[in-house]
């Protein structure tokens, strides 16, 4: 059949190349790893899907669907295209109590949140973790173990579905497409990383260490590699980023430094960057800074930005566009600010939650 080519193996890998020549035929989809010409066409013979080449970042391929069928094949990206979750947190301290309310609040429009279910327990100081349908909340001051889990799909109460290896609080929470990472924590300063699957509810494994114990620190996600950067060792704070991969359960490695230390920030990320927002520092107290770190290279953070208030304790959501800083302590609050990724540039007030508090665990969709 003219302009029909074969499939290109490279046999010591095991990786397919598509050819640029003309269209492949192959038995299977091609996957992020099949490095070809912008433009390729990729045919499967099995389920007659079609698809076009129209990212060819070199292992981190994007192939779209052109034909009837659905599920492009592209790398998982840590952003959310609907909404922003934020779960628990502490309360005003007139009311000195934690929270269970799950608030849920518009990517798409600049609006409130809204009150949408409940975790199984009263908690702050949890980490957030997100799978392609689930929001997930780990963990919790007060030497907590619970993995809660709830859905995007439908507004409702959260369940308990597994437990961390070791109860403990002031964490951060990584995701990748497969699982959620629980990082760093008090009980007291750590330094664990577990993980734990989406595929089925289960307890997380303590599977790797940061480089050094500490808690109140900012997560973020690359396609690649998880990011935990700042937070308080033991009383000592730091500007540490520490960054872990995704492909195996290896320890983390020291990559960069934040503009400054601090500890009890928000972390965000766009496809190509980190960013921490807020977080308290002894001396100048509570901050507005946003700082920004490159994913592609191993380097420091740069002071870019400002949030609209200074305050610690802040929940982070990012979406395809924006970063967001929810909530706070310091002067509890209820601001959700927003700030663009396509340029360093302030903050602005775009909503409030439902209730003042900080410390809420942060997931997206």
């Amino acid at each position: 059949m003219s302009g029909i080519v074969a499939d290109n193996v490279d046999r010591a890998s095991g990786v397919v190349t598509a050819s640029a020549a003309g269209p492949t035929i192959s038995s299977s989809d091609p996957t992020i790893t099949t490095n070809a010409t912008l433009g390729t066409q990729w045919a499967n013979s099995t389920s007659g899907e079609f698809y076009v080449l129209t990212d060819s970042t070199a292992d981190a391929n994007v192939w779209t669907n052109v034909g009837d069928g659905e599920g492009d094949i592209e790398p998982w990206k840590f952003q959310g295209i609907i909404a922003g979750y934020s779960a628990g947190g502490y309360n005003d301290p007139s009311v000195a109590a934690y929270s269970n309310i799950i608030d849920k609040y518009s990517f798409s429009t600049d609006a409130n949140a809204t009150d949408v279910g409940n975790l199984t327990v009263t908690r702050g100081y949890a980490s957030g973790q997100f799978s392609s349908t689930h929001g997930y909340t780990s963990g919790g001051q007060g030497n907590q173990n619970h993995i809660d889990k709830f859905s995007f799909s439908l507004d409702g109460n959260a369940t308990d579905v597994g437990d961390l290896s070791v109860a403990r609080g002031n964490t951060t929470g990584q995701s990748t497409e497969t699982h959620g990472y629980v990082s760093a924590g008090y009980s007291p300063s750590r330094d664990t990383i577990e993980k734990f699957s989406f595929a089925s509810d289960g307890n997380a494994s303590d599977i790797a260490n940061l480089t050094q114990g500490r808690q109140d620190v900012a997560g973020n996600s690359s396609a690649t590699h998880g990011y935990v950067s700042g937070g308080n060792a033991s009383g000592s704070y730091v500007n540490t980023i520490d960054k872990f991969t995704f492909d195996s359960d290896a320890d983390a490695t020291d990559v960069g430094d934040l503009s400054g230390t601090r500890s009890s920030q928000a972390g965000q990320s766009s496809t190509t960057y980190g960013y921490s927002s807020g977080g308290y520092t002894p001396g100048p107290g509570y901050l507005n800074i946003i700082d920004k770190f490159p994913f592609a290279s191993d380097a420091n953070a740069t002071d870019i930005a400002d949030i609209t208030v200074a305050r610690g304790n802040p929940a982070g959501h990012s979406s395809t566009t924006h970063g967001y800083t929810a909530g706070g302590s310091g002067t509890s609050m209820n601001h959700v600010d927003k700030f663009p990724f396509a340029s360093d540039a302030n903050a602005t007030d775009v909503g409030d939650l439902t209730s003042t508090r900080g410390t809420a665990a942060s997931s997206q969709i």
